[in-house]
């Protein structure tokens, strides 16, 4: 199993697609009040700066079914549509403690709404914490992939650690993990 588990992580495939035994019976998902698979986000989730005037706050979440042996949780948000050539990570929060299976809207805020013990890195905006949508103007819909991973151990990650770096690390200890992927355009 840890050899399939290796080699879909080389893949960049998900973990949680193939994972037996418990972790199938315990299906583990993300839900939010705020976002919807497939439809679009609200003005409240659009970026403030860059040319985007949105309230700049992270959506709602809410996850259930973590497998036996989940440590600590991270949250990521990526748009893999940013016309970079790498996307762009808009949140990444790691080490949420595994007693905790909601954020509230706004959780992802830099003034350290989020819950003690985690921590949030640089967005690609230069910032701690969520740093909403804001695609170039006529570039079409994005998509905003929120997911939650469930890691066998909090991670210890160098200071300033990139997002490419912190990205690998969750993969690396991730046991599962469930994804809603929202969308936003500017027109």
């Amino acid at each position: 199993m840890n050899e399939v588990r290796t080699l879909l992580l080389k893949l960049a495939l998900p973990v949680s697609v193939v994972l037996s035994g418990p972790a199938l019976a315990e299906s583990f998902t993300l839900s939010s009040a705020t976002i919807a698979q497939g439809k679009s986000m609200s003005r409240a989730q659009e970026f403030q700066g860059f040319g985007c005037s949105g309230g700049n706050q992270s959506p709602q979440l809410s996850w259930s079914g973590a497998p036996a042996g989940t440590e600590a949780f991270a949250v990521f948000a990526y748009d893999p549509d940013a016309p970079t050539g790498s996307g762009w990570w808009h949140w990444q929060l790691v080490n949420i403690p595994k007693t905790v299976t909601t954020l509230a809207a706004g959780a992802g805020a830099a003034d350290k709404a989020a819950p003690a013990g985690s921590t949030s890195l640089k967005n690609d905006y230069g910032a701690f914490g969520f740093g909403g949508a804001c695609p170039p103007e006529g570039h079409g819909a994005h998509r905003y992939q929120f997911t939650v991973f469930a890691l066998s151990k909090k991670l210890e990650l160098p200071e300033g650690a990139s997002a490419a770096l912190t990205g690998y690390m969750v993969r690396a200890n991730s046991i599962a993990s469930s994804t809603i992927e929202a969308l936003y355009e500017r027109k």
